[in-house]
């Protein structure tokens, strides 16, 4: 088996476990807005969802270092901006993913107070959670879109893949990640609602034939070596 051929098996395989990992890691306590007993009484079921979000980190981070070399050949300037944009996205995870943590040791401090000041433990509480969900939803798919559009502009330039998926991740990634946190960004829209999932199912869909293709049929590896030649 030759490098491009387990390159695109291990990004494939990638891409479903993110979709999977994706959505264990969806905690409707937090993003519900329960008050911090609620969040105190499911703490590990918490854990264990923050778990699941720190390894979509690592799985985002894994994607364009194992993709460096080969898109290097194509774009060099594209690939690096891909690289930039997706290690930013995961750092956003990771501080979600921290405030998570601190979330649940401010409900384990509210239970266990005896006569807790309500105001306070409400602001912190709100904060938090605020802090989190533009992180989470804002912010992290913003610069992470901006990465995604760089990737599947290589990937249409390049004709690795067909143009149809790469067109189809453009876009996908324009109306999942952009138009979707936007209209959360401007209260147009809620958290995990119909019109949030409905935006985002075209992602989900793309990544899951994308993986498929990659398992089965993988990049064009003549495409790849003409370009090499070339260069």
């Amino acid at each position: 088996m030759d490098v491009i051929r387990k390159k695109s098996i291990s990004v494939g395989a990638l891409l479903i476990l993110s979709i999977v990992v994706g959505i264990l890691s969806i905690d409707p306590v937090i993003d519900g807005m329960d008050n911090l007993e609620s969040v105190s009484i499911n703490s590990n079921a918490i854990l264990i969802r923050a778990f699941m979000q720190f390894i979509l980190g690592l799985i985002y981070a894994s994607i364009p270092i194992i993709l460096y070399t080969l898109l290097k050949k194509i774009n060099s300037s594209l690939v690096i901006g891909f690289l930039v944009f997706r290690i930013i996205s995961v750092g956003f995870i990771f501080i979600g993913w921290l405030s998570i943590l601190l979330l649940l040791a401010l409900s384990q401090e509210f239970v266990t107070s005896g006569s807790p000041e309500l105001l306070y433990f409400k602001t912190l509480d709100n904060l938090l959670r605020s802090g989190r969900d533009l992180i989470n939803h804002v912010a992290m798919p913003l610069i992470l879109s901006v990465g995604n559009l760089m990737f599947y502009s290589i990937l249409y330039q390049s004709k690795i893949i067909p143009k149809w998926l790469s067109l189809w991740g453009l876009i996908a990634t324009i109306l999942s990640s952009v138009l979707a946190s936007l209209l959360l960004m401007f209260d147009v829209i809620g958290i995990i609602n119909a019109t949030y999932v409905s935006l985002a199912f075209p992602t989900a869909l793309l990544e899951f034939v994308l993986a498929t293709w990659l398992i089965v049929k993988g990049f064009d590896s003549n495409v790849v070596n003409s370009i090499s030649e070339k260069r």
